[in-house]
């Protein structure tokens, strides 16, 4: 009876623990937010909107998605001031602004707050070599407490794909919650790449030739996706960035109603701006790859492609070609596999046909895309594909991969005619790139101008009109 009792008395006590704790906590939080960075609300109508974003400085497609969706903000309600949270160390609130500008050609015209948070580690793969999604999902949840002890926002957005943050921020800051999802953590196509255990980047040849470990990563996947779409379900405003991660993230949130496509914005005005004419006396021809340097990104797959062709070529005709991969490097990993990669064009011996430009401004890469034939983009299930628009509205032939983002909503047919061409492994690569140059140049014109012509629906009009048109509810 006594331990009945005590059962009894630890079934009532200890959830109702939990709540008072639970409760305790959020009023702390809440009171703490009153004297956080008060000269943000010098006004009693003043709203706060805050960007849950720790690589604001990285120059990426994402960073392009920020900065777009904070001067959209600045420009609808005049009322409301925009926080930005960052990891990045070493720089200032102004010199990320010109950053901003210099890569992106956007102008942010009033002030944007900083907070620079130190726990950014956290969040960085090589922090975790094993369990990487639960790692930096975990670390996370470190950074964002320290971004909410730092400042609690009125209105909280994560832009960059951290959905376990969510949560802390709703009910414990008690904020209401959006994101923008660039790339679910987790999707279907990992489960099914475990599941028919095929080595890849984030599934490693000892896991894939072991039947044992292949299904204790398949239980481990099964159950981040449910946490996942917890965390994720939370948010009272959806918006993804493709028909690729709408559908990923349906079926793992279950967020119908609430899930916007908001296409990312592409700098199409910028881009239409560089004259399109056939090239038929041009002796010279190059390939250009925009894209940070990740390993999700593939730039391997582009050199060896890359190789693969000019093999394929007379020894005469090799020097008419060569591989420029324009990108940005975030931190020393980056660096590091840009090494490797360098390292790869000298075993190929290819080194003297591939060009490396690293965090070049942005009248360097129009530049580099005005001058090119085909715009290369390798990466697998890219979830949208920003630079292959780019490249498309620069006037180059896009030669992209067959899945995600550019296949479902970008390299389609526009007005029953080709818009560039899709492929995805070594040979697949090298005989596209083959075609393409062996094309009539009218032809190849013409597919140019098409494509131009299809890439007006992701300019930063659009994007803005509609990231405002799915944000309305919660402001």
């Amino acid at each position: 009876m006594l331990l009945m009792g005590l059962m009894i008395w630890c079934c009532i006590v200890c959830p109702l623990f939990v709540v008072v704790s639970f409760l305790l906590l959020r009023w702390w939080v809440h009171r703490r937010k009153a004297v956080l960075l008060p000269h943000l609300k010098d006004e009693d109508t003043t709203v706060v909107v805050g960007f849950f974003h720790p690589y604001c400085n990285a120059g990426g497609g994402g960073e392009r998605v920020l900065w777009c969706a904070i001067r959209a903000i600045q420009k609808k309600y005049p009322h409301v001031k925009c926080l930005v949270y960052t990891g990045d160390q070493g720089v200032t609130g102004k010199e990320v602004i010109n950053r901003a500008r210099q890569r992106f050609n956007i102008i942010i015209e009033k002030p944007v707050e900083f907070v620079f948070l130190t726990r950014r580690m956290w969040v960085e793969a090589s922090t975790w070599p094993y369990f990487t999604l639960l790692g930096q999902s975990v670390g996370s949840l470190f950074i964002a407490w320290e971004a909410m002890m730092t400042y609690v926002p009125d209105i909280y957005i994560d832009s960059m794909g951290y959905a376990f943050s969510i949560p802390m921020f709703k009910y414990l800051g008690g904020c209401k919650v959006a994101c923008y999802v660039h790339y679910p953590t987790i999707s279907t196509d990992m489960l099914t790449k475990v599941l028919q255990r095929k080595e890849t980047y984030n599934n490693r040849q000892f896991i894939s030739r072991s039947p044992v470990l292949s299904q204790l990563k398949l239980l481990y996947y099964h159950m981040f996706a449910y946490a996942y779409g917890v965390a994720g379900k939370r948010c009272d405003v959806i918006m993804v960035n493709s028909s690729w991660t709408k559908g990923h993230i349906l079926h793992l949130w279950q967020t119908g109603e609430r899930t916007n496509v908001v296409y990312p914005p592409c700098d199409t005005a910028e881009f239409l701006k560089l004259p399109v004419t056939t090239d038929t006396d041009k002796k010279a021809h190059s390939i250009v790859s925009v894209a940070q340097f990740r390993p999700e990104k593939d730039h391997e797959l582009q050199i060896r492609s890359f190789n693969e062709f000019l093999t394929r070529q007379s020894l005469d005709l090799r020097h008419c070609y060569k591989l420029v991969l324009v990108g940005s490097c975030r931190n020393r990993g980056d660096i590091a596999r840009v090494d490797a990669l360098k390292q790869l064009c000298r075993e190929l011996e290819v080194e003297d046909f591939v060009e490396f430009k690293l965090n070049v401004p942005f009248d360097e890469l129009k530049q580099h895309l005005s001058e090119a034939t085909v715009g290369l983009h390798t990466m697998w299930n890219e979830h949208f594909g920003i630079g292959v628009v780019e490249c498309m509205a620069a006037g180059t032939v896009i030669l992209a991969h067959n899945s995600g983002g550019p296949k479902l909503d970008i390299v389609v047919r526009w007005k029953g005619q080709a818009t560039g061409f899709l492929a995805d492994d070594i040979d697949s690569y090298a005989t596209a790139m083959e075609t393409i140059f062996k094309m009539a140049p009218e032809r190849r014109l013409k597919l140019r101008l098409n494509a131009r012509e299809a890439v007006d629906k992701f300019s930063d009009n659009d994007f803005e009109r509609n990231f405002l048109k799915a944000i309305a509810d919660i402001f």
